[in-house]
């Protein structure tokens, strides 16, 4: 059986909260926390721990609005949000704050599920895209590093640049570390040599 996703919906409006509740326990949630203190979402968050997040705001303001885009950044779970009026500043800030779906003016119960798949897909292929950016990241900094090093070898050493790579390399293995490793090492001890 796959995982039961926890829900938290977050609406001041009963009413409003409630056809949220209706839709998603109709879509085969049971696990559905309301919210309906706006103020107390901050604090309840963390011993609720939602897998999504969806948030209903009728006529928010531009605090409101940063206090929740300052709380999808923190989070890091997909976040729909529902908002009756919006213009093209606040959509943008949702979505540089990570909500998954901004939905205007659409808040109808039979809308909740697809909406709520859709931005549960939207925050795992965003998730993917941010983990792939910084491995290659990470991959360009070790490269860098290990051609910094390999260019104090061919210095220090007169060695050419495939020797000096073969040099980092075999030094790793023999370490049982990994190349990046050693040539951090290198970079290192050089800068400690430097007058």
């Amino acid at each position: 059986m796959p995982h039961e996703l926890s829900i938290l919906v977050v609406d001041d409006n009963r009413i409003r909260a409630s056809i949220i509740e209706d839709g998603l326990r109709e879509a085969g949630h049971v696990n559905v926390v309301v919210i309906t203190e706006v103020n107390e979402v901050a604090a309840r968050i963390g011993e609720i721990a939602p897998d999504v997040v969806i948030i209903d705001l009728e006529n928010p303001n531009r605090d409101m609005l940063e206090h929740f885009f300052a709380l999808s950044r923190a989070l890091q779970r997909p976040i729909a949000m529902f908002v009756d009026k919006s213009d093209i500043g606040s959509m943008e800030a949702a979505v540089d704050a990570g909500v998954s779906a901004y939905v205007v003016d659409g808040l109808r119960k039979e809308r909740i599920k697809p909406i709520l798949d859709m931005a549960i897909s939207r925050f795992r292929a965003f998730s993917r895209l941010r983990d792939e950016l910084a491995a290659a990241k990470s991959e360009l900094e070790d490269r860098k590093t290990i051609e910094k090093a390999k260019g104090i070898l061919m210095k220090t050493r007169g060695l050419s640049e495939d020797e000096a790579y073969t040099l980092l390399r075999r030094t790793a293995m023999n370490q049982n570390r990994r190349v990046v490793e050693i040539a951090q090492s290198l970079i290192t001890a050089a800068g400690l040599l430097e007058p």
